[in-house]
């Protein structure tokens, strides 16, 4: 299809009336522009959110609200979210982290997406607009079935994790710029918590509770629930962990693509899901 029209609306409202009548929503363009360029873009008329006064973050009482136009940059240079910056590195380049968008990656393919990892192993909320009105829903289940016609995330909330309950580790063909052959982020929490001068947690307690989201494993971002079950009650030892990678292999549904087979990614997801709780020794 040839794109007509651009239509550049100044509020959510009058985001949802544009994407009502067909319009096809655009963040910041690093996955529309491509389609776009191709003619594979499935619409005639893009909606920017550039003017519509989704962008901002807040940080509040523990609670982040982050706007769906928020640039992957402009999370990463916010000081309430500094916990966010080591997974938000991982992802493409400068260039395009100053240009792609919170909302726009819920929306990215896997082997893509890795922000959304973090947020479905934040439990986050989107906040939805559409033609009835203002929604809110799991980030999991937007993920799973986006939203409803004519309806636009606006925001996402998320609950910013205490120090020392977060892990991230992202597999790649390169350090840097790369999609993901595994990405895992956890939010876990053990008996005591205790937290060593290299920010990594020394805890000989037990975990109480753990949210654990993969990514590059499935056609979408999965909980890894068979984890998160098996680590309850446990310490997060090496034979543990390498225990619940083991398990969570029955949370996956995994695919071929450049970077790596499903065979592959099957193979190694024990191993990376140990490294983000226990990172290897580099000698």
């Amino acid at each position: 299809m040839v794109i007509q029209a651009v239509h550049v609306p100044e509020s959510a409202e009058a985001v949802v009336a544009c994407s009502a009548r067909g319009g096809w929503i655009m963040g910041g363009g690093t996955v529309v522009m491509p389609l776009v360029n191709s003619g594979a873009a499935p619409a005639t008329e893009l909606v920017s959110l550039r003017r519509a006064g989704l962008d901002g973050i807040e940080v509040r009482d523990g609670v982040a609200r982050i706007g769906a136009a928020a640039t992957l940059a402009a999370v990463g240079e916010h000081p309430g979210l500094a916990f966010l910056r080591p997974a938000l590195r991982t992802i493409a380049s400068p260039t395009i982290r100053n240009q792609a968008t919170v909302g726009g990656n819920l929306f990215v393919a896997q082997p893509y997406g890795d922000l959304a990892v973090c947020l479905l192993a934040l439990d986050a909320t989107c906040e939805i607009a559409g033609p009835d009105g203002r929604r809110d829903s799991p980030v999991a289940d937007v993920l799973g079935s986006g939203v409803g016609s004519g309806e636009v995330v606006v925001a996402i909330r998320a609950t910013v994790p205490e120090p020392g309950t977060w892990y991230y580790h992202k597999a790649m063909r390169r350090r840097l710029n790369s999609a993901a052959i595994v990405t895992v982020a956890s939010v876990t929490r053990t008996a005591d918590g205790v937290v060593a001068s290299d920010g990594l947690v020394t805890s000989d307690g037990v975990v109480t509770s753990a949210t654990i989201a993969l990514g590059g494993v499935a056609p979408r971002p999965v909980r890894a629930v068979s984890a998160e079950r098996l680590l309850r009650g446990r310490p997060l030892t090496h034979e543990v962990l390498t225990e619940a990678g083991e398990a969570a292999r029955g949370d996956i549904d995994p695919f071929d693509d450049a970077y790596a087979s499903a065979w592959y990614r099957r193979r190694v997801l024990p191993v990376h899901l140990r490294r983000a709780f226990i990172p290897p020794v580099v000698r």
